[in-house]
């Protein structure tokens, strides 16, 4: 039966069974890859999307239980202007592989959505469930912090 969603402000349908991995279907039917596969079971945040602006992992989400629009890291910005957060990441050179900073970005944008002046210890608890292989942590935190000025001065 054919499903219906909106992905970073565009409508999708898509023809999958309800217990496939929104991961999955982003990725493999939308052709959105800047989501990543990383464990499978929501240990690592390398999936992390939002959905009404909540973030979740995309690989426990199943197609079926999907409950409003969804956002990528592809609906952040644009080919040609990044948004606060993405520009505080390149400021403080905080990717080194890159492979888990979608996750981390759309984590970060959720949590700044919802508390605009975060506290290291905020921050820490907020992202505690991403993880970063290279170990970019201070960077983060402190792209996090830029970013969030950047947006008040917005």
């Amino acid at each position: 039966m054919p499903t219906s969603l909106t992905i970073n402000g565009s409508s999708h349908t898509v023809d999958l069974p309800d217990e496939v991995p929104l991961l999955w279907v982003l990725r493999d039917e939308i052709g959105l890859t800047g989501t990543k596969f990383g464990c499978g079971v929501a240990a690592c945040g390398a999936c992390t999307v939002q959905i009404d602006g909540e973030a979740v992992r995309s690989c426990q989400v199943a197609l079926g239980d999907v409950w409003g629009e969804v956002t990528t890291i592809e609906g952040l910005g644009t080919p040609d202007a990044m948004n606060k957060i993405q520009q505080a990441w390149v400021e403080h050179q905080v990717a080194q592989c890159g492979y888990c900073q979608s996750g981390q970005i759309m984590q970060a944008a959720a949590l700044l959505a919802e508390n605009p002046s975060p506290s290291d210890d905020e921050i820490d608890e907020a992202m505690a469930g991403n993880l970063c292989r290279c170990g970019t942590y201070p960077r983060i935190r402190a792209a996090i912090h830029t970013a969030a000025g950047n947006l008040k001065e917005a």
